[in-house]
């Protein structure tokens, strides 16, 4: 599938459900619930991306993510999600960049979003969307497996990229 095939756009409640079955089937990244994508796609809708398909409109990439309440001048990317047929075409990348486009994101200089070490492809989003806006990559431990998941999840690293220079 050519990504010239794709329209990037906000998401509507309707896509609560579809982005629940897309994450399910994006593996390392953790299916939450459809009542927490019903919220990403309407709550959140602002900074978040639905890539769908022009012809059929199935949803074959989306971007959760949200401002930092109490810092404007960062955004957290929560998931990227893209389906096996999209990938290989830097869709990922290009749902990310169309955040930075938007109103709701004006005043972001920083992105943030945790990787665990095992998920190669995150890094290489990250890392390649450093390299592109031409800014600095940090990574640090945000969440530890034993102090904050018990044990039961890898430890999720910081990666922050920044500052954003428009």
């Amino acid at each position: 599938m050519s990504v010239s095939n794709i329209v990037l756009k906000k998401p509507v409640p309707e896509d609560g459900a579809n982005v629940y079955g897309l994450v399910k089937k994006c593996p390392p990244l953790d299916a939450n619930s459809v009542y927490c994508n019903l919220l990403q796609t309407s709550h959140f809708a602002d900074t978040c991306v639905a890539a769908k398909r022009n012809d059929t409109q199935e949803l074959v990439g989306f971007v959760s993510g949200y401002v930092l309440p109490n810092d404007p001048s960062t955004l957290f990317i929560w998931q990227v999600a893209v389906s096996e047929s999209a990938r290989g075409e830097g869709l990922a990348k290009k749902m990310v960049v169309n955040l930075l486009t938007r109103q709701s994101c004006v005043e972001v200089k920083f992105i943030h979003t945790t990787i665990t070490k095992s998920n190669q492809a995150s890094w290489a989003l990250f890392r390649g969307l450093s390299k592109q806006l031409e800014t600095d990559f940090k990574e640090s431990i945000q969440f530890d497996q034993e102090l904050h998941f018990n044990g039961q999840h890898d430890t999720e690293f910081l990666a922050e990229i920044g500052p954003i220079r428009r």
